[in-house]
């Protein structure tokens, strides 16, 4: 389930995206920051710094988000693994 209306929250959120992948568990975007945080289904957490909001939206769009994160994201954008 997505939430696209990222006025709502203070820190401008664009909501969490749930999904069925055999990689990524859920992603969100920070509008304010510029940042695409990802949990991985091995419990891993990173956050790529920098990422334009057309990237996310693309990605949101993506019918495999793994293949989209690999060819888009994926050593393209700075990265802070969070967990």
């Amino acid at each position: 389930m997505t939430n696209a209306c990222a006025a709502e929250t203070p820190r401008r959120v664009a909501g969490r995206s749930f999904m069925p992948s055999s990689v990524i568990r859920t992603f969100q975007y920070d509008l304010r920051q510029r940042e695409l945080e990802l949990l991985f289904v091995s419990g891993r957490r990173y956050r790529y710094h920098d990422v334009p909001e057309d990237i996310w939206r693309e990605m949101r769009q993506a019918f495999s988000k793994g293949e989209f994160f690999n060819e888009h994201i994926r050593d393209q954008f700075r990265f802070t693994r969070e967990s």
